[in-house]
Parts: structure tokens; sequence; C-alpha cells
């Protein structure tokens, strides 16, 4: 029978620790996307200009109220807002100082509040759509309703919410690789 036999290869031992065992972990490279860069305040940029759009178009309309699933819609794009507000504002002060916020506690609180707002920004844009082709194609009352505006509210909620899913995904890897 032929099996195979793995070769062993020597490794030399590591250099002895001469400072105390001080020596500097490595860290990954910061990704764009990830807080603290470029491209991570381009992305909580356009999740705020996408939630205040959809927020914006929605409270212009009379009768959003009527409906839960636009309530909700407002709700989430008001949260989704503050908080990509905040975070951009964040982001800026760490470009700006030059700070790394590859931080174990900062990470976890940006994926944890990048979930939930994603969540709940999904929850109201798949809501609202259902709402809206219920108003469209299947009752056909466009022409009493503000349809146009309401699936413009959602389309910038499904932006809002592309545009935070990288973020989202970028912090929990960023998490789960420690």
């Amino acid at each position: 029978m032929n099996v195979s036999h793995p070769s062993v290869h020597p490794v030399e031992a590591p250099p002895p620790l001469t400072d105390g065992g001080n020596v500097p972990r490595l860290r990954m490279k910061d990704i764009q996307g990830m807080p603290g860069t470029i491209g991570g305040l381009i992305l909580r940029f356009s999740q705020f200009v996408f939630a205040v759009v959809a927020l914006c178009v929605m409270a212009t309309t009379s009768d959003f109220p009527s409906v839960t699933a636009f309530c909700y819609l407002v709700a989430a794009a008001g949260l989704q807002s503050l908080w990509s507000l905040l975070l951009a504002i964040v982001d800026i002060y760490a470009l700006l100082v030059g700070r790394c916020l590859q931080n174990y506690r900062v990470v976890s609180f940006f994926a944890v509040g990048d979930g939930i707002t994603s969540t709940l920004t999904l929850a109201a844009a798949c809501a609202s759509a259902g709402i809206t082709v219920l108003l469209g194609n299947d009752l056909g009352i466009c022409s009493q309703n503000h349809c146009t505006e309401f699936e413009t509210a959602t389309a910038m909620t499904f932006l809002s919410w592309f545009t935070t899913l990288p973020s989202f995904l970028l912090n929990f890897w960023s998490l789960a690789s420690r």
C-alpha cells in the first residue's frame, strides 16, 4: 500500500525578547469602508443622504400616517439618518486627528449598531414596498394616493440599506477576525 509521508521542515525558534516582551501586535490593514477611512466616510455620508431623502419625501405626503408601514419607514429612516450622521462625525474626527478606530469596543459598537439599523431599514423598505405594490398594482388607487412619492421613499430606503450593508459586513468581519 502506497501512503504518502509528510515531510518535516525544521523551524527556527524566534529570537529571545530583550525589551520585556512588549512586542507590538500586527494589525490588519485599514480596508476602505471600515471606520476611520475615507471609504467609511463616503459610505456613512451616502447612508445619511439616502435616509434623509426618504424621510423628507415621505414626510411631505399628507397621507403617510394612515399606513403603519409608512410610519415605520419614517421611523427607520430617521434612526438610520441619525446613526449615519453620528458615525460620519466620528469618521471625520478620526481622519482629521489621525486616530485608528480599530479598537475592539469601538468596532463592536459599530457592528451592533450597523446590524440593528440595517435590519430595521430593510424591514421598513420591504414593508413599504409591499404596501406600494398593493396600492398601485393590486388596488389601482394611485390616482387617490401619492404613489410616486411612496415609491421614491421606498427606493431611497433600499439604497440606504444597500450602503449600510457593506459597513456592517466590514465591521463584523473585522470583529470576527480578531
